[in-house]
This record gives C-alpha cells, structure tokens and sequence, in this order.
C-alpha cells in the first residue's frame, strides 16, 4: 500500500451517496470496495472496541489460511455487515483515513451500500421489514385496547420466549410501550401566546418533529419539551405532520422508503422554514436524519438543504441562545448526581457535549457524561442474533452508572436510556434529559 500523502489532517468531509448511481448496487463493484476497506481496517485496527463489526471483521482475517483479508470468503464479508448499526462514531472519533485523506474510507456509508445491496437482492428478513415500520406497527399497536393488551403480553415471559421462537425477538430485550393517548392528541387544540424573540441564529420559534417514537411511545418528553421551551420564552408548535424520519429503513438499506419519507416530510417542514421556523426532534438520530443522510442522499435537492441548515438538537438551541444570555436559569430544584449517556448519533453532529452543558447551569448538580454507546440502535439491540452483542457494548455504561451512583441517569436517545436502565435492573428508571430540565425549573 502507497504511503499516503499529506492531507489527513484536515477536518472530516463527507461525500455524497450515490444511490441512484446502478453502480451503488452492483455486488462485485461492492466485493472489491469491502475487500480494499476491509484490509486497511485489518492493517489498522484502532476501532477494534466500538461495536462487533470489527471484531467480528478481524477474527473474520485472522481465523483465514492466509490471516490477510485475501483469505477470507467474500460470503463472510455481510457478517460484518451485519454488525453494522451505522452509529457513524468509527468515522467522525476514531478513523483517520476518512476523506479528505486520499485512501478515502468511509466505513458506515460501505455499509449502508452493502445493506441496499443485500435488501434489493431480497435479502432482508419479515421481522426486519416489520420492526422498522414504525409507522405502521405504531398505529396497529395504539389502539386503545390493542396497546393495553401488547403492554401487558410483553411483560409475560412465556409469551416472549414464543415471540422469539417465531419473530426472532429476543425474549429478554427491552420493548417500548405503546401509548393511545399519543403526543399529538394531548396537545391538540394547543396554542401559545408568546412573541418570538430572535436571538442570534435562532428565530425563537421552533417546531417539534414528533418522532413515531415520541408520539405514540413516550409521549411525555415531548410534553416537557413544550414547557421548557416556553419558560425559555420560545414559541413551539408541532409539525403540521410527520412520518417515521425513516432511518430505521436507512439501516434496513431500503433507500426506496427512505425517499418516500422524505417526499412527505421535506415539503412539511419546508414550509415551515419558509414561514420562519426554526425544527428540532428529541431523538438524535431523527435530527441527524434530516442534518446528515438526507441532504448527502438528495445534496442536489434546495428543500432538503433549506430543512437541514433549519434543523437543531434542542439542547444546542438552547446553548445557542444562552450566548445571547437569554436561557432562563431560575431553577427551583437541583438534581444532584446526574448520569448522562451521550448518544452516538448525537456526538457525530459536532457541536459539543450542549446536554451536559445545559444540565451543567443548574446549580449543585454535577453531571457525569459518559461517551461510550449503549448498543441499543433501535432494532440490533432487539434482535436474537444481536442482542447479546448489544449487552456486552453496553456494560460499561451500565458499570459507570453503578461506580456513579447518581440521583438520575438516562440519555438524549429515550430508547437508549431504557436499554441502559433495562440492563441496570435495580428498579430505577432513565429520565430524557429535557425531562430533568423541567424538574429543575420545578415547573
């Protein structure tokens, strides 16, 4: 291999995906991608302790006659695939031949080509397609009597053992409750009377991309978003609409469903822009949805730009307006040790630790954050063939909140909190951050 020239230094830049490209989808042309990453992988190996991708990759090399790349079958290279939860933390914390640097190695998104590639094949499991149809499984499951039945069924184990014999659903994963009174009918009819205030680059008013989850899951955060917003003087709504941000179709690698989502969001949230709104979600993948993977999958598209350079993680709205000195401080209660686990898809935006900043501003609360991932991902953390995995990445989480010891845990990612506080298991629960805001202004 070359030596590489200078250039590696510079900050990370990400290129466009070229789905649409036939190319994208042309198994040998994807064999001989992996194979060239997969041996500067093998050569470097400092992301060994991320996720199981790449241990499983170099034992993978390491167990072949020839304990190079060359030796391992290209009917292998999906096992790492499968690993894969594209957390994104391999290329923005540890890889340091991402582009700029001319050996150009942009592991997640090799990824997320080999899954559209295996799932244009057909090679795609029902449970897979199910449990990322948020949508759909949601409004099923919020029925009323229909939600009260799936919440107690999936508390009996002999119930979950027969789920996991025929789905595939690890009998002992955490699984979200389902809620009929969802957010966006606890707040209909809701109206604010507050004037907006500009204030640096935030307008003052935002609207809230529900999320599925938010909406029809835990319902609550969102609740607690909108009075904590307003104490901070922000006028906030709900989006008009949405539908899942359809990342979990991303991972999937159904890029299909992914642009039918976008044809519904994009043209809602637009128009919001246009009108003078700022957006924000409370799962960070969903903000790093319409950030990211949208505009590099549609960079081409002046909507999906207008939407992204529009959008914020709430916590660094915010940060943002407290430089302006207009983030209201007059808490009432202070929260003492707070355990914070920052979410991977939530680091990858660049834009600083703002939660702990932000909890870090109420007085006598001191704030551990703890930057490992929690494994959870939506679905890896559910599945029967990776759960275990999704345990082990974990644990040290879980191992730090212990040696902590805090008066509340939890992370920005809710289905992440509750995997942490599943395998925890002391009879606590995680709180949203935005949810411990809210107690500390005792409002």
């Amino acid at each position: 291999m070359d030596t590489p020239k200078e250039g590696n230094l510079e900050a990370p830049t990400r290129h466009p995906i070229d789905w649409k490209n036939p190319d994208f989808y042309n198994e040998d042309l994807l064999n001989l991608e992996l194979e060239r990453v997969y041996d500067i992988c093998h050569g470097c190996r400092r992301c060994v302790t991320l996720c199981n991708s790449f241990p499983t990759l170099f034992d993978l090399v390491d167990e072949s006659k020839t304990m190079e790349v060359d030796g391992v079958a290209k009917s292998d290279y999906k096992k790492v695939v499968e690993q894969c939860y594209l957390c994104d933390l391999c290329y923005m914390t540890k890889c340091p031949y991402v582009p700029p640097h001319e050996w150009n190695v942009d592991f997640p998104h090799l990824m997320l080509r080999a899954k559209a590639v295996y799932y244009e094949k057909g090679d795609s499991k029902l449970r897979d397609r199910v449990l990322t149809s948020t949508d759909t499984v949601g409004k099923f499951a919020g029925i009323p009597i229909i939600a009260q039945t799936v919440n107690i069924v999936n508390k009996i184990s002999i119930f979950r053992k027969l789920l996991e014999l025929i789905t595939g659903i690890h009998a002992k994963a955490w699984l979200p409750k389902f809620e009929s009174n969802t957010l966006r009918k606890r707040l209909k009819g809701y109206e604010s009377s507050l004037i907006p205030e500009k204030v640096g680059k935030t307008s003052g008013k935002i609207a809230l991309f529900a999320t599925c989850f938010m909406n029809k899951n835990e319902p609550g955060p969102g609740e607690d978003f909108f009075k904590v917003f307003e104490h901070n003087n922000i006028l906030v709504k709900l989006t008009d609409k949405e539908v899942c941000c359809s990342i979990p179709k991303l991972e999937l690698g159904n890029l299909k469903e992914v642009e039918k989502a976008k044809n519904i969001n994009i043209p809602i949230l637009s128009k919001l822009v246009d009108e003078g709104w700022d957006l924000t979600s409370l799962i960070p993948s969903c903000v790093l949805m319409f950030k990211q993977e949208l505009p590099l999958m549609f960079p081409n598209e002046p909507d999906v730009i207008k939407v992204k350079n529009a959008f914020y993680d709430p916590f660094e709205y915010l940060m943002l307006r407290d430089k302006e000195d207009k983030f209201i401080k007059d808490f009432k209660n202070s929260l003492g040790k707070v355990s914070y686990q920052a979410s991977c898809h939530q680091r990858v935006q660049n834009i600083g630790p703002k939660t702990k900043e932000t909890l870090s501003k109420i007085p006598d609360t001191e704030v551990q954050i703890i930057e490992r991932c929690s494994g959870h991902d939506g679905t890896y953390a559910v599945k029967k063939e990776s759960h275990e995995f999704s345990v082990k990445i974990v644990r040290p989480v879980v191992n730090k909140i212990k040696q902590n010891e805090p008066n509340h845990y939890g992370s920005d990612c809710a289905m992440a909190g509750h995997h942490i506080g599943h395998v925890l298991n002391n009879g606590t629960n995680p709180e949203h951050p935005i949810t411990l805001l809210r107690k500390a202004y005792g409002i």
